[in-house]
This record gives C-alpha cells, structure tokens and sequence, in this order.
C-alpha cells in the first residue's frame, strides 16, 4: 500500500474512536507549520480563490491554480492526509474526474475532494478505483452558490435531513475515506454522522456534531479581517499584527532629509 493510501486508511480508521481535525493551507510556510503542530487533514480547498486570489467566490478557481498551490502545500507536508480540492467544471464526468484527480494526485496530493453526495458517488468510485483516496462533500455545496442565489443552510427539513443521510452513506459506500458535511443545521448533522460509517467533518454545522471539525486557516488565525465567518472563533490577531508590523518599520524607517549629510 502507498504512502497516501495508508494516510487515507488511517483518517478512515479515526470513526468512532477519536476527534478528526482539518485545517486548510495553500503555501509551503503554512502547510508545514500546520503538520508539525499535528493536524490530520490539510486541506489545499478551492477557498484559495477567495482568501488568496481575492475572487468573489469559488467559481473562479481553475485546476492550474489548484495545482499550482497543492505542489507548493506539498513540500511542507509530511505526515498528514494532504487534500486538494477539485475546482468547478473539473469533474463534470467519470472520465474528466479521473483526469483531473489524477493531476491533483500527482502535484502532490494524497487525495482529493468533490462536492456533492450521491449525484457524486459513480466519480468517487472511479477516482478510488484508479488509486487515488478521495474525500467527498455534502450540504452547503459552495461551487452552487450562484446557482442556488447564495450560500443557504442545509436540512431544514425532514426530507432534506433524509436526503442528506442518503448522500453520505452513498459517498461512504463509493469508497470515500472521509466526508466534510458544510452548512446544514446541528440536528441533520448529527443524523449524518450516526448512519456515516467514515469520519464527518464539519464546519458551519454546529458544535459537537460530527467526528471531527474543518476551519480556514485564515479565519483561525485573523489574517482576513473583511470577513469572519459567524461559526468562528478567532484564535489570534494576524491582520492587525501584520498592520502594526509595518506601520512600526515605516515609523523607524523614517529618515529626515534635512539630516542627511551631503
């Protein structure tokens, strides 16, 4: 068994017996401090167009700019499961999903990430198929939010709970080695994570619901100040920090014209 496959084994093997952390890095400097403090899962997400690349969204996120941030993220990634997300329009078909895992696998990735539970679940079992672990994503769906007019709650309702249970036990069954469940509320969180047989990660689902919680690394840390997201705590000041860094260089920088000597 490779190396990637057995870090995929490892995160499948967490059900039921310990908490799962991911947390999200796009360069080499953060990609190896967040190894070396222990967490599990790096994610190099497709959030990178908008925490990084300043877009609106995470429609704007090309497969080259997934590669070129998942070879960079990989050279400071040693033990954990290093996961690359598969942009929009990347995984369209069986075959396109393939190609494109494979591009992401060999840029450095241990695995990939696709949204969608069981729409998803043919894709999943190709990628797994050809080698590649995958991880699957359900709920609030992010690559939808121009298509469904922003980022809305999932499983309000009974038969969207339903639903959900349904889309992870099939991105389960396809072979997926773990599943982020985005954005739905507490309660159908918790219903996902009892029927799911592989480890629930989440995020904007509640506290305590699922095995394991996902986080931006840059809402961890305060290094992007013109949004926080609400489910958040902030564990550090890294934008202001960084601002009276260089307001304090600037200040001792300062040289007076008048004194210097001709």
């Amino acid at each position: 068994m490779n190396q990637s496959l057995e870090k995929a084994e490892r995160i499948r093997a967490c059900k039921n017996r310990r908490h799962v952390t991911l947390v999200t890095a796009y360069d080499y400097p953060t990609g190896r401090l967040l190894d070396e403090a222990g967490v599990d899962i790096v994610l190099v997400g497709d959030s990178v167009g908008m925490v990084l690349l300043g877009f609106p969204d995470t429609t704007h996120v090309t497969l080259d700019h997934m590669i070129h941030h998942v070879e960079a993220t990989a050279r400071g990634v040693k033990n954990a499961l290093l996961v690359g997300d598969m942009p929009i329009h990347t995984y369209d078909t069986v075959e396109q999903a393939v190609q494109s895992a494979r591009r992401l696998f060999q840029a450095g990735a241990d695995a990939v990430k696709l949204e969608g539970g069981a729409a998803q679940a043919e894709k999943i079992r190709a990628i797994v198929d050809a080698g590649i672990p995958a991880v699957g994503h359900i709920g609030l769906l992010p690559q939808k939010v121009l298509e469904e007019g922003g980022y809305k709650i999932k499983g309000k309702s009974s038969a969207e709970e339903e639903a959900l249970v349904k889309d992870v036990e099939a991105v389960a069954e396809a072979g997926a080695c773990a599943v982020v469940v985005e954005g739905v509320t507490p309660h159908a969180a918790r219903q996902i994570t009892v029927h799911s047989p592989i480890p629930t990660l989440g995020i904007g689902s509640g506290a305590h619901t699922c095995d394991g919680d996902v986080v931006v690394i840059h809402d961890l840390v305060g290094a992007f100040p013109w949004f926080v997201p609400a489910f958040v705590k902030p564990r550090a000041d890294v934008a202001g920090s960084m601002t009276a860094a260089v307001r304090e260089w600037m200040k001792d920088s300062y040289t007076d014209p008048g004194s210097i000597s001709s």
